[in-house]
């Protein structure tokens, strides 16, 4: 299998704005910084030891950071809130769920977005499981939330979210999406759910400590900001002292006090993306993930994220002796590929694993 590529899309330059990569088959633990990226950060902190601190306009890259998610999660700039970690992020939808509820979780999920839930025991909350591919037909009426990453994190499983979406609306359950393993490869983005969350360190390739949360139009109502600060209203700066602590009329409520350090960095990752065609990303992404998978003997599939059965852990600790950023989750070898990649990596695996090449 082959992919190639014309050197002057813009595909091609923003592989080319990535300074490291070779062998490094980890989008799935966390993205690369580019070039522009780094620049940012390091520009961040000359200004800090240079006394140059600006908060307004931090303030300013906060909102530019609030479009840029909204825009590549196809969702306006005030259905999205600004935070650090998905946990904290779930938690706030978390208090949405009604004393008795039931939450409808998928199996082996990534506990940050379940863990928040089995914390409601004393209202009564119930946390359920089911295989992410059984999902829709578990939903029942007394399901009060559907919560599941859109990619499973230790197998690279992709949900059938149009199946799950439509079977929660029928039983009058709302759904939250987990986007962490999906945005920035995969074209889902938050439109046709209820909540979603993304921390934008892996496939977006920001900084890690910069998340996100979108929550549909009519629904802000229905949550509790439990982190709510000086940032939670839409004028920030008129709303630094008790007496005056007003929520802002859309998502931003939910928001957190930016970490200043991260937010050069997030926007410049943001940015890059959002001038990309997601569906030439996902195509590149998904070519080289089958190139690897024809080396392995596993059949084409549908994830950037490759996984295979390495109970010992005997091919994780080939890969790494090989100088190959992989990783090991749930019994699985784990590899996933993404822009900074090319048929090259695919060919290290083989070599590294004694398979054949692609």
């Amino acid at each position: 299998m082959s992919v190639t590529l014309q050197q002057a899309t813009p595909l091609a330059e923003a592989r080319a704005a990535y300074t490291a990569g070779r062998n490094y088959l980890s989008a799935c633990t966390g993205g690369l910084p580019t070039r522009e990226t780094a620049e940012a950060m390091h520009r961040f902190v000359d200004d800090w030891a240079a006394g140059r601190i600006d908060a307004a306009a931090l303030g300013e890259l906060v909102e530019s950071c609030r479009a840029l998610f909204g825009e590549l999660a196809g969702v306006p700039a005030e259905r999205v809130a600004v935070g650090s970690q998905v946990s904290q992020l779930a938690s706030i939808v978390a208090t949405g769920v009604p004393d008795g509820g039931e939450v409808l979780c998928a199996e082996g999920d990534f506990s940050s977005l379940t863990h928040p839930f089995e914390q409601l025991a004393a209202r009564g909350v119930r946390v359920r499981y089911a295989p992410v591919s059984e999902l829709a037909s578990a939903i029942r009426p007394t399901t009060s939330l559907v919560a599941f990453s859109l990619v499973q994190s230790a197998t690279g499983e992709v949900a059938d979210h149009a199946a799950i979406a439509d079977a929660a609306r029928a039983a009058g359950a709302r759904t939250l999406v987990d986007l962490t393993q999906s945005l920035g490869w995969l074209p889902v983005g938050a439109a046709g759910f209820d909540y979603t969350v993304c921390h934008a360190y892996k496939w977006l390739c920001a900084p890690r400590g910069t998340a996100f949360l979108t929550v549909r139009a009519g629904l802000d109502d229905t949550l509790t900001p439990l982190a709510a600060g000086w940032y939670s209203a839409d004028d920030v700066w008129s709303s630094c002292y008790a007496g005056h602590t007003p929520l802002a009329a859309g998502a931003g409520r939910f928001d957190l006090s930016p970490a200043w350090p991260l937010l050069a960095g997030t926007e410049a990752a943001l940015r890059g993306f959002a001038s990309l065609d997601p569906a030439e990303v996902h195509a590149y992404d998904l070519s080289l993930a089958d190139a690897a998978r024809s080396v392995l003997g596993l059949p084409a599939g549908d994830s950037a994220i490759v996984t295979w059965a390495d109970p010992t852990g005997s091919d994780l600790a080939r890969l790494t002796a090989a100088g190959i950023s992989a990783s090991g989750r749930a019994g699985n070898a784990r590899v996933s590929f993404h822009l900074w990649n090319d048929l090259s990596d695919v060919a290290a695996l083989g070599a590294a694993l004694g398979r054949g090449a692609a």
